[in-house]
C-alpha cells in the first residue's frame, strides 16, 4: 500500500481521552506540464498558532479523579539546596565550576540556565561558581534519597521536554522525568510516542506514595519507572530508554549576553566547506568545545549589516535551527561561531544512501519545523536547499545559513519581502518572483522547500536534470514542473507541486507544511517503502 501523508493543522488536546482524526488525502497529479493545484484543495486550514512555533503535538494524560496539571511559566522561586550531578561538566572559564558525575553540589542561587553552586574540595575548601542547571538532580525527594538516574532532567516545562524528546524521532518509549513547571515539588513523566509526546502527572498521596494510576502506587520514582518498563502506559506502551543528555545552549554562562569573543579563543582545524559568502571550518573554543567557524569573506557584508544580522540570529532558538554561539568582529574577516553538526550537510549525507520513506519524511518534517519557526519570526532564508541543512547526532536535521537572511519590516501583499541586489541567485531553487523582481518572502522559501523535497526523494540529485541554471527560469514561467522522482509517493509529489504554485499566495505556509510531521512517517511503517 502506498503511504499517505496526513495533511492537517495540529491542535493541542485538552480532553482526557485520546482522539481519532479523519483526514483528506491529496490525489495524484500529472507529472509534466500542468496548472498547480490550489492548497485549499489539499488540506483544511486550521487556526492553531502553535504550529508556527514548531511545537510538537502533545497530549496530557491524567486520571479524572485528580485535577489536570496546568501549563504555565517556570516558577520564580529559587530552588536552593543540595544536588547531585547527572553528568560530568568541565568549566569553561574561571567563574564556572567543574564537577564529575555523582558529585554533590549546594545550589545557592537558581535563576535562568546557569545556577550558582558550591562544592567541597579537599574536605573543607569551598569552590563557588556557575553550573548548567540541566546537569543537576535534587539530592533528596520527599525524604527519600533518589538514585542518580539518567532519566531525571530537573525542572522543565512541557515544551522544553518535547524539545528534548524530539531528538529520538519516531521511537516510542523514550522518556524523562521532570519537575512540574506549575508545581515545583511535583513531577511529570514525559514519554515520546509516534506523532506526539505524552505527559503523565505523577501524584503523591498523603502518606508519600507516588503514582500515575491510583491502582499502582510506589515508594520512589525509581520503582515507578521500573514498573512501567514492564507494564505499558496508555497510548505509549513500555518505557524503553532515557532521553539523551541535554546540551548547554551557550558556550558558557558569559556568552548568554556577552557573545562577542576574540578570535584568539578559537583554534581552526580542517575546512568543512565554502560558499559565496563564507568558508566554514571545524574549530575548538578554548580547547574544550567543538564548534563550526564561519569566516565571512571581506566583501560579503559590511560591519553594520553584520551587526544587524547577528543580533537577530542570536535571538533565533529552535531545535531545528543551527544555534549561533558567538561572533568575532575585532578585525576582518568576521567570524560567526555556531554549533557543530558532525555529519555535514544534508546533500552529501543523502548521496549514495538508500533510506526508508519514513526516514525521508522525518528529514522533511524537521526542515519544515525549523522554517515554520523562521516564518513566525518574520525571518526569510532566501537560500533554502539541501546544502544549507546540516545533519547531526541521531540524524537530526537543522536549517543553516539563514544568517544571511534579512529581517523583514516591509510587506508585499501582506507578506514580508526583501528586494535583493545579489547577482548570485541559485535559479534552480529560487521562486520565479524572486528571480524576476527580487521579491523574497516566506512564500519564496516555500517554493525552495518544494525543490528541497525533490533533493531528498532523489537522494541528493540536482534538480531540473539536463537543464542549466539559465534555462530554468523561462522553463518554469511556461508552466513546466519537474516530474515526480521514481518511487516518490503521489502525496509527497502533490506537496511539491503546491509549493511550486506560480502565485505565491496559493502556496502553503510552513505552519501548514509542518503537518507532514511524524504521523506521516508512522503511516509509512509496514508499507513497501518502510525502513528495513
Amino acid at each position: 500500500m502506498v503511504p499517505q501523508l496526513l495533511l492537517f493543522i495540529p491542535h493541542t488536546h485538552t480532553h482526557t481521552h485520546t482522539h481519532t482524526h479523519t483526514h483528506t488525502h491529496p490525489s495524484a497529479a500529472p507529472r509534466e506540464m500542468f496548472t498547480c493545484p490550489s492548497w485549499s484543495g489539499l488540506c483544511r486550514r486550521g487556526t492553531d498558532k502553535d504550529a508556527a512555533a514548531g511545537d510538537q503535538q502533545a497530549v496530557e494524560i491524567v486520571w479524572t479523579h485528580e485535577k489536570e496539571p496546568g501549563v504555565g511559566s517556570p516558577p520564580q522561586d529559587e530552588t536552593t539546596g543540595f544536588y547531585k550531578a547527572l553528568w560530568s561538566f568541565e568549566a569553561r572559564d574561571d567563574e564556572e565550576v567543574s564537577f564529575q558525575k555523582d558529585e554533590v553540589l549546594r545550589v545557592t542561587r537558581s535563576s535562568g540556565g546557569w545556577w550558582t553552586a558550591e562544592k567541597i574540595v579537599d574536605g573543607a575548601r569551598k569552590v563557588c561558581g556557575f553550573v548548567p542547571h540541566n546537569y543537576l538532580l535534587p539530592f533528596e525527594i520527599s525524604g527519600k534519597f533518589l538514585e542518580i538516574s539518567r532519566w531525571f532532567f530537573g525542572q522543565l516545562n512541557r515544551f522544553e521536554a518535547q524539545n528534548q524528546l524530539s531528538a529520538a524521532g519516531d521511537e516510542s518509549g523514550v522518556f524523562l522525568v521532570r519537575r512540574s513547571d506549575k508545581d515545583a515539588k511535583g513531577y511529570v513523566l514525559s514519554v515520546g510516542a509516534v506523532a506526539a509526546v505524552k505527559h503523565f502527572k505523577i501524584f503523591q498521596s498523603v502518606d508519600g506514595e507516588l503514582y500515575v494510576n491510583p491502582g499502582h502506587r510506589f515508594q520512589s520514582l525509581e520503582e515507578l519507572v521500573e514498573h512501567y518498563k514492564h507494564h505499558p502506559l496508555p497510548s505509549t506502551g513500555l518505557l524503553t530508554k532515557p532521553c539523551r543528555r541535554p546540551n548547554t545552549q551557550d558556550l558558557s554562562h558569559h556568552t548568554v549576553d556577552e557573545w562577542e569573543l576574540p578570535k584568539s579563543q578559537f583554534a581552526l582545524e580542517e575546512q568543512l566547506g565554502g560558499g559565496y559568502f563564507a568558508d566554514v571550518y571545524r574549530g575548538r573554543w578554548k580547547g574544550m568545545v567543538n564548534v563550526a567557524v564561519k569566516i565571512l569573506k571581506n566583501d560579503s557584508l559590511d560591519h553594520r549589516e553584520f551587526q544587524l544580522e547577528t543580533q537577530i540570529l542570536k535571538k533565533l532558538r529552535h531545535r531545528h535551527l543551527i544555534s549561533l554561539l558567538a561572533v568575532c568582529t575585532d578585525a576582518h574577516p568576521f567570524y560567526i561561531i555556531t554549533e557543530l553538526m558532525e555529519k555535514g550537510n544534508l546533500l552529501r549525507f543523502l548521496q549514495g544512501k538508500s533510506m526508508g520513506l519514513s526516514s525521508l519524511v522525518e528529514m522533511a518534517v524537521e526542515v519544515a519545523d525549523g522554517m515554520a519557526y523562521l516564518e513566525s519570526q518574520k525571518s526569510i532564508h532566501r537560500d533554502l536547499a539541501a546544502r544549507n541543512v546540516l545533519v547531526g547526532e541521531d540524524n537530526i536535521c537543522k536549517v543553516a545559513d539563514f544568517g544571511l537572511a534579512r529581517f523583514v519590516k516591509q510587506y508585499y501583499y501582506s507578506e514580508p519581502f526583501y528586494l535583493s541586489e545579489s547577482k548570485t541567485i541559485p535559479f534552480k531553487w529560487t521562486a520565479p518572483e524572486a528571480i524576476s523582481h527580487g521579491r523574497f518572502s516566506s512564500k519564496s522559501d516555500v517554493w525552495s522547500f518544494g525543490v528541497l523535497l525533490y533533493e531528498i526523494y532523489t537522494y541528493g540529485k540536482c534538480p531540473y536534470p539536463g537543464y542549466s541554471n539559465n534555462q530554468v527560469f523561462p522553463l518554469i514561467t511556461t508552466g513546466y514542473r519537474m516530474p515526480a522522482p521514481p518511487t516518490c509517493p503521489a502525496d509527497i509529489y502533490q506537496i511539491m507541486l503546491v509549493c511550486w504554485s506560480a502565485c505565491p499566495e496559493e502556496r502553503p505556509d510552513f505552519s501548514e507544511l509542518i503537518t507532514l510531521r511524524r504521523q506521516a512517517a508512522a503511516e509509512c511503517r509496514g508499507s513497501q517503502y518502510s525502513d528495513p
